[in-house]
């Protein structure tokens, strides 16, 4: 074996097996939120009920991450095989046109404040796939999460980096300050943090969700924005509560069906990349020099291409994924070229939050749901506990003619996707996603190949070393010079070989490329679930 394919010591070595079940599974980053769901599947509920436990307590737990005020998607796999996507993202204002920016000495669209706000579609999203398949009532189902509103659920060392990272933003407005800096100090890990007014909010939503669209929490929430200067109508905030069960994108990866979210969610992408990949890993010794280069090469070419003509309401992806184009993308791989970058921005940090459920009727849910960056706009709805986004400041860019320009009625592209993978009768194998802005794609396509090309179980495949294309095509800062990132577990010999293909790397510590990978897969009778070792959840079994 070369040098550069040798094992380091430790190399992809999980340090535990997978959870092990066969009456259903669920994963997420907090323990709190994983038990939720797996109490839901032990009470007899199904998957989907399982999932919008899950969603609605993440909003307490992981609280710098997602919240009624961001966005969602969600893949369902129904025991009769099909597959569903569902959308839950929002518009910006109506007023904003370019121009509203320009006039008030803009380049960008802000990250933070009442103009940094689309309209919230996680709400939307989740009604939605609760009228497809639930088996409970939102009431029940989100009972969990107003207790620990009212109660209070213990700050995680998580979320208090989280709030000491933004406590500058967070102290200047009133809601997040009284939520979030108690007595004006950042609270201590394990201190319980209240969140009484957002318990009220859940009790109206648990009862009817189009209360945040077209009742009076949705004129709070305009009439606030309006007053901090954002030029919403309320129209397009009422248009972002429609959400509807739709036709996944799909691609073949080794034999299997992967099913990936819709833009605007970047899923097209990861279909891109398993098409320049696919074939390819299999033959390649996992995660050795050359495979890395190819993955990482496929990233690169996605962002620029991503860059280079997609929007939301543009057809352009589809082009790119053409038997024609991949070949076309394929042959340019083949003959060693390295892509160059994109002049994409750069992403600046966020967060986002997934999670998976499975039940033992093959019932299966990929939900993964943010504010955008961490605490969103660092804006609340006064008198409501509401959080809300920062997704037109981080989605939307202000260039003039891009198919991603900020317009009314434009929905800002996404970081977000999630998967689920079936065989060619339809059955279930796999289902999966991790948080991790312009990570995301590279991630999924990376967790996809551990276990199509290399068989992996999930436990190995959330905690296999890691590596990032950087800048990705976030809205904030255009113009970065091109880097690989990668983990050290990948070893001195692969990170050597890779500088030699042309790379720009830089090593991270073991552990710090980022993301919480989720997945479950199947495995004969039983499930086999994990959670990623880099953040705090984990798999349950029932």
């Amino acid at each position: 074996m070369s040098a550069e394919n040798a094992t380091p010591a430790g190399f992809g070595n999980p340090g535990r097996g997978p959870a092990v079940a066969s009456g259903g599974m669920v994963a997420s980053s907090h323990p709190a939120v994983s038990l939720a769901g797996a109490r839901v599947l032990a009470e007899g509920g199904n998957a989907v009920d399982a999932a919008l436990a899950m969603a609605a307590l993440s909003w307490l737990a992981l609280p710098g991450q997602c919240g009624v005020g961001g966005d969602a998607f969600a893949l369902l796999r129904r025991p009769d095989g099909s597959v569903a996507a569902f959308n839950g993202s929002g518009f910006g204002p109506d007023g904003g046109e370019p121009a509203f920016f320009r006039d008030r000495g803009l380049t960008a669209v802000p990250l933070e404040g009442a103009l940094a706000v689309a309209a919230p579609g996680a709400v939307g999203a989740l009604a939605a796939l609760h009228a497809d398949s639930a088996s409970r009532g939102l009431p029940e189902l989100w009972a969990p999460a107003i207790d620990a509103a009212e109660n209070g659920l213990p700050c995680t060392l998580k979320t208090r980096a989280d709030i000491v990272e933004r406590r500058d933003a967070l102290a200047r407005d009133a809601g997040t300050a009284g939520t979030f800096l108690p007595g004006g100090r950042v609270p201590s890990a394990g201190e319980p943090l209240y969140q009484r007014e957002l318990a009220g909010t859940l009790r109206r939503l648990a009862g009817d969700p189009n209360d945040l669209y077209a009742g009076g929490l949705a004129e709070r929430c305009v009439d606030a924005l309006v007053a901090a200067g954002a030029p919403f109508s309320g129209y397009e905030w009422m248009a972002s509560g429609r959400s509807a069960a739709e036709t996944p994108l799909t691609c073949t990866y080794q034999g299997a069906t992967v099913h990936l979210t819709t833009p605007p969610t970047p899923g097209w992408m990861v279909a891109q990349q398993a098409g320049l990949c696919d074939g390819v890993l299999a033959g390649l010794p996992w995660l050795s020099a050359e495979a890395v280069h190819r993955m990482a090469c496929a990233a690169r070419l996605a962002f620029a291409d991503r860059f280079a003509g997609c929007g939301a309401d543009s057809d352009h992806w589809r082009g790119l994924l053409t038997a024609d184009a991949i070949a076309a993308a394929r042959a340019r791989l083949d003959a060693g070229e390295l892509p160059g970058p994109a002049p994409s921005p750069v992403p600046a940090g966020g967060d986002t939050t997934s999670m998976v459920a499975v039940d033992a009727e093959g019932r299966a849910v990929s939900l993964i749901h943010s504010l955008a960056f961490t605490f969103g706009a660092r804006m609340t709805v006064p008198g409501t506990g509401i959080v809300l986004n920062n997704r037109l400041g981080r989605g939307a860019y202000l260039i003039d003619g891009h198919p991603n320009e900020v317009r009314p009625r434009r929905r800002p592209l996404h970081t977000l996707n999630a998967w689920l993978v079936t065989d060619s009768a339809g059955r279930l194998l796999h289902v999966g996603n991790t948080p991790g802005g312009d990570g995301q794609v590279q991630w999924n396509a990376q967790l996809l190949s551990h276990l199509l090309d290399h068989g992996h179980d999930p436990a190995t495949a959330v905690a296999a070393p890691r590596f990032t294309v950087h800048p990705g095509s976030d809205a904030d800062v255009i113009g970065s010079p091109p880097e690989l990132r990668v983990e050290s577990r990948l070893g001195a010999a692969r990170i050597e070989a890779l500088r030699a293909s042309g790379h720009d790397v830089a090593v991270q510590d073991a552990w710090d490329a980022g993301g919480s990978a989720q997945i479950v897969s199947v495995a004969g009778d039983a499930l086999l679930g994990a959670s990623d070792p880099r953040q705090d959840g984990v798999a349950l079994g029932v």
